[in-house]
């Protein structure tokens, strides 16, 4: 019973890690496209509304891939926060988006987009701690090491920067650069990096599997 229960923890990683892998291309192609495409209202909103779940998806697979080896805390912390910054997010373009339909082109008083600038800062800066927690996860796996947590560190430390520098105007508004699409750009090739580590997945997982397997034998040779 207990390796049958092993056996199917070992398959749900590996469904999150594939899921993981579909949600991180979808919320990669839906970010940029929200952001500098003109796309119709209904196209916008299914993105808006969809790119939350979207990311945490994303992020739950890519902390079930990095805790394979064994569990590691600031992958999780790394989850919960940028599951927070997915919410922010969509929110925030929601609240745009009603807004500016509810308006119908006149203009909009200061303090109301106040209001968005606030969740943009607030998206940033738990997208910037996320970011810095899988970094420091991927310091030494195998799969990912010190180029993707030394890149990692540096565009969620800059990104928390200056947006608390700007605040509460965005550092694109500001005459900064907006490194949104560079944080984009780094979870593309994360998740790219993903599905190329499928084949070891499997492996890491079957390995686990039979070390628990080992113990239980283990155990019962003892009389445990």
């Amino acid at each position: 019973m207990n390796d049958s229960i092993r056996g199917s923890a070992a398959s749900v990683d590996m469904v999150a890690i594939r899921l993981g892998i579909a949600a991180g291309f979808f919320a990669c192609i839906a970010y940029p496209l929200m952001v500098f495409a003109h796309l119709p209202k209904l196209a916008t909103t299914t993105l808006a509304a969809c790119f939350g779940p979207a990311l945490a998806v994303a992020c739950f697979g890519l902390r079930r891939l990095l805790d394979l080896e064994k569990p590691r805390l600031m992958s999780a912390l790394g989850f919960v926060l940028n599951a927070l910054a997915g919410a922010l997010f969509s929110a925030m373009v929601l609240v745009q988006m009603a807004v500016w339909y509810s308006t119908k082109g006149a203009a909009v008083p200061s303090y109301v987009t106040a209001i968005w600038l606030g969740l943009d800062v607030a998206w940033d800066g738990y997208i910037g701690l996320g970011t810095l927690c899988f970094a420091i996860a991927m310091w030494r796996h195998v799969r990912f090491g010190k180029v993707f947590a030394l890149t990692g560190l540096a565009i969620a430390l800059a990104l928390l920067a200056l947006n608390f520098y700007t605040f509460p105007e965005p550092p694109g508004s500001a005459g900064l650069i907006d490194l949104g699409p560079v944080v984009g750009l780094w979870y593309l090739v994360v998740t790219i990096q993903m599905w190329r580590s499928l084949t070891w997945a499997r492996t890491a997982a079957g390995q686990t599997e039979g070390a628990a397997t080992t113990i239980k034998t283990i155990r019962a040779d003892d009389g445990e």
